[in-house]
């Protein structure tokens, strides 16, 4: 495994970002620190993160994500050797991009991270309800205060990025360099197209979320087989012709090399144009092991996901 350049960042990063969504979820303490320890061991340094995961599990009221890998960065005293990403605007007692709330977040997220800087930060989505001048000039005030290096953007279209981008060069502003959208071999429409073009054309470093659909493409799922998982409830988009037929496909290239399914999945992304890395999490070692392998896929396999 080998660490490359983030877009035009200054930041070196392993090929495979670690999600941080299942820490503090289906991954408790233990066995997120468990994951962790597997990730740095094979020459992982790139956790992403947000202020809001994971509030959606009973019991959690978000930050929890951020505080397991506060605690394992601590207890290994390796801050300097991860790259952390995190995010605001969605956390419920943090939600939106104006700037009194921009700069209060990051404020809790280095606490629950015990840290003094983060290594990139997102803006989690777009908020129409705050001129992005204000938002774009908080972000600066933290990348200019050195508690924020680089900042990305996560779920904007590409006319609001394009926007944002003429804004802080017109300002004087730091820029996104980064870009978060939802993308994988089933879901392609919000990243193909304007904001793919875009990217490639500014050349930001593109980090989808979602790389395995939320884990229809990693082979557990089946027509017809009940899967015991906190995530198989949202299936019904993917449970169709089209989504059988690109795990079919998956299946039988990973069946040619020898490989896991989420390997094939992981390698179709980055054969698309603007990925540096794509997201994945793991609950389990096992999983972690499946994610981070590696494989050449010839342009005919890459072309028979693509095509259906």
């Amino acid at each position: 495994m080998k660490l490359s350049p983030l877009g035009r960042t200054d930041l070196q990063v392993h090929e495979l970002c670690l999600g941080g969504n299942v820490f503090g979820w289906s991954a408790n303490e233990q066995e997120s620190f468990e994951v962790l320890d597997a990730y740095a061991a094979a020459g992982g340094n790139f956790i992403d993160t947000a202020d809001m995961y994971s509030s959606w599990h009973e019991g959690n009221v978000g930050g929890e994500s951020e505080t397991i890998i506060g605690k394992w960065m601590a207890s290994h005293g390796n801050r300097s050797d991860i790259v952390v990403a995190t995010k605001v605007a969605k956390h419920e007692t943090r939600p939106g991009l104006s700037a009194a709330n921009i700069i209060a977040a990051a404020e809790d997220s280095l606490r629950r991270l015990q840290t003094d800087y983060i290594d990139l930060y997102y803006a989690h989505h777009d908020d129409e309800t705050v001129e992005l001048e204000e938002t774009l000039a908080a972000f600066d005030q933290l990348v200019s205060s050195g508690k924020v290096r680089y900042l990305g953007a996560s779920n904007y279209t590409a006319p609001r990025l394009t926007q944002a981008l003429e804004i802080s060069r017109a300002l004087g502003l730091a820029e996104f360099t980064v870009v978060q959208p939802n993308f994988n071999a089933i879901i392609r429409d919000e990243y193909q197209g304007a904001l793919q073009d875009l990217c490639v054309t500014e050349g930001l470093a593109v980090l989808p979320y979602y790389s395995l659909a939320a884990g229809f493409l990693t082979g557990k799922y089946a027509p017809g087989v009940v899967i015991d998982s906190v995530r198989s409830d949202g299936m019904d988009d993917f449970t169709n012709a089209r989504g059988w037929a690109i795990v079919e496909a998956i299946r039988d290239i990973a069946a040619d090399h020898n490989v896991s399914m989420s390997c094939v999945a992981l390698e179709w992304l980055r054969a698309q144009s603007g990925i540096a890395a794509p997201i994945a999490s793991a609950r389990t070692v096992t999983q972690l092991q499946e994610i981070l392998q590696r494989v050449t896929l010839s342009e005919s396999e890459v072309a028979r996901i693509s095509a259906l």
